[in-house]
């Protein structure tokens, strides 16, 4: 996770952002400190990389790359106001020890666009990470990937219209949660015939960012708007966690957007 220090909206790079609209940085930090702490109240982990004067959206780690059995596909930004960030976050990596860390040649924005159902790599396209970066993530972290098409300038990337509520196993199958409606009508049946037991989001939940959440099998923490999800989430035997995102979701991001999910 990256603290939000120099957190602002100066520009628009996804139809969430109006610069002419007011934020707060003290209040943004707020937010991302309880989300952080909430993650280590749940027993996890957070690792901080410093922040960067001039990068105001280098809080949204996700974006920062792709960790799959130690293997590490950095990112590499369409927007060229956050393509500095992908150094900052290589160096990251590997001064943290991760030796086989490789930078892509295609825009490629992480885990945006990049979900690990513990099997396969789910993959989004249509606003931001090049189709050709999908056959280069296979390649690179050895594992299969199947791309999804994005539709909905709203859901830019596929970590804003799907997640991961459970990897899969090797007695049972991974489960996701999303918003149909966010993907092609050929992506929305290859999820119907993949992911049968999926949690299917309403358009409230995904317009509060309800989808841009983070799972650990158990716990799901997602934005405290999303009640509908939430209760479909509970019906499930899961634990839904609200936090309260709603400065930061004025740059277009929510929990996941703020979380690179490394698995030990």
């Amino acid at each position: 996770m990256c603290p939000p220090r120099f957190f602002a909206v100066e520009y628009a790079i996804n139809p969430w952002m109006d610069p002419t609209q007011p934020v707060s940085a003290g209040r943004a930090m707020a937010q991302w400190r309880e989300l952080r702490d909430t993650y280590r109240r749940l027993g996890h982990t957070v690792e901080e990389i410093e922040p960067q004067p001039g990068l105001p959206d280098m809080v949204f780690a996700a974006n920062s790359g792709t960790v799959v059995d130690g293997r590490v596909l950095g990112a590499r930004f369409r927007a060229p106001q956050r393509a500095a960030e992908a150094e900052h976050f290589r160096r990251w990596f590997v001064e943290h020890g991760y030796r086989d860390v490789v930078m892509p040649s295609y825009v490629n924005e992480a885990e945006g666009d990049f979900a690990w159902t513990g099997r396969m790599l789910l993959a989004g396209t249509g606003f931001r990470t090049d189709p050709a970066a999908h056959a280069e993530a296979q390649e690179v972290l050895g594992v299969p990937v199947l791309s999804l098409r994005l539709t909905d300038p709203r859901y830019y990337h596929l970590d804003t219209a799907l997640f991961v509520l459970s990897e899969a196993t090797d007695t049972t199958p991974a489960q996701i949660a999303y918003y149909p409606e966010a993907f092609s009508a050929g992506s929305r049946r290859v999820l119907a015939r993949l992911f049968p037991d999926a949690v299917l989001a309403t358009a409230a939940d995904a317009e509060c960012f309800g989808l841009n959440g983070v799972s650990d099998g158990r716990n799901v923490v997602l934005p405290v708007e999303a009640t509908d999800l939430a209760e479909r989430l509970a019906a499930r035997g899961y634990e839904p966690v609200p936090v309260d995102i709603s400065e930061l979701r004025k740059a277009g991001g929510g929990p996941k957007c703020c979380t690179l999910e490394i698995r030990k």
